[in-house]
């Protein structure tokens, strides 16, 4: 059999030339998987659950049995569609623990040309490596301030001179609002969220500043590691300023053209916060399309949680800065100059 087993650090990299495959079942692939894998499962999700419990009830010979029973029959598709995703015949493949599956897979794909490397326990190691990734100590920057201030921009202005950056929203898929999936793609998993975010901070460099915009401990239905939660509420924040009409301005030009139908929606849901008259008014603007209207109204909401959240922020070094009135350039550069002063360097 053609075949050879990496380690974790092989894995690394070999990927930047080979493709991923991953050999679980549909419904762990969708679960989480190592980004950009391909997913062709030796048991699909019903076969698993077969094996598994005849596993569990009479042993490994009669699942394994039962196993090839079951795969047996699709092996020639298998060869097949591995042949159409990858011509080169060069892969690297996993399963859960690097055992059965995939050594099945290894073995099938060997007899029509393959060359495998496999990884040395499979996905759970992969994922072992993510969950601590994501949790390591690092040196945080906060960017805060209220809606509208353009947090998601600046990050992308820093970003291209040169500073270290994660955008969480987008990795979420969600903007952190009850406007924030609209026109978004579907969320990932906790899980997935994590393998996403470990691959972003492989990119960086530990000893210096990691640029993150506020956010609460959930984006959505995505759930933010403790640890990482813990040091951006420690971290010293940068509060922007903006003047209130170009916050208005700012979030019109982003939402404005987005569906009155979701629009509508994600009001009805604040609907409880800004209360019964102001929900009206909100709708009402939305629908005769008056942008500028409905944002101001649910300003007044978002403001006075943002104040409620910054006294809770746990750190002491909450600075200021006022970025009106300077296009997005000026803006990165200024707070480049200010998180020199709040780093010493």
């Amino acid at each position: 059999m053609n075949e050879t087993l990496i380690s974790l650090s092989d894995f690394f990299e070999l990927r930047q030339s080979l493709p991923v495959l991953d050999a679980r079942s549909e419904g762990e692939f969708s679960q989480s998987h190592i980004p950009n894998a391909f997913n062709i499962p030796i048991l699909n999700n019903q076969e698993r659950i077969e094996v598994g419990t005849l596993y569990k009830n009479e042993g490994s010979e009669k699942a394994t049995l039962k196993g090839f029973e079951l795969v047996g029959p699709r092996f020639h598709q298998i060869q097949k569609e591995a042949i159409e995703l990858f011509p080169e015949r060069k892969i690297i493949l996993y399963c859960w623990r690097g055992g059965m599956r995939s050594q099945i897979l290894s073995w099938l794909l060997s007899m029509v040309g393959f060359k495998i490397f496999r990884i040395k326990g499979g996905y759970k190691t992969y994922r072992t490596f993510t969950y601590q990734e994501v949790r390591k100590k690092r040196k945080i920057l906060v960017l805060g301030g209220k809606t509208g201030v353009g947090k998601t921009v600046l990050l992308e202005q820093l970003r291209r001179k040169g500073e270290q950056t994660i955008d969480l929203e987008g990795l979420a898929n969600h903007k952190g609002s009850s406007f924030g999936s609209i026109g978004q793609k579907p969320q990932p998993t906790v899980e997935q969220f994590e393998n996403f975010l470990a691959e972003e901070m492989l990119k960086l460099d530990t000893e210096n500043v990691l640029w993150l915009e506020n956010e609460s401990r959930k984006i959505g239905r995505i759930i933010l590691p403790d640890l990482l939660n813990n040091q951006m509420k420690s971290a010293p924040l940068i509060d922007i300023q903006k003047s209130e009409t170009e916050r208005v301005q700012h979030i019109s030009e982003e939402y404005g053209s987005l569906p009155k139908a979701d629009l509508i929606a994600a009001i009805k849901r604040l609907s409880k916060k800004l209360g019964g008259l102001r929900t009206q008014q909100a709708i009402d603007d939305v629908e005769h399309e008056k942008t500028a209207n409905w944002v101001e109204n649910v300003l007044i909401y978002y403001d006075k949680a943002y104040d409620f959240d910054l006294e809770k922020h746990e750190s002491q070094q909450v600075n200021e800065i006022n970025l009106s009135e300077k296009n997005w350039e000026e803006q990165a550069e200024l707070l480049i100059t200010l998180k020199n002063k709040i780093y010493g360097s």
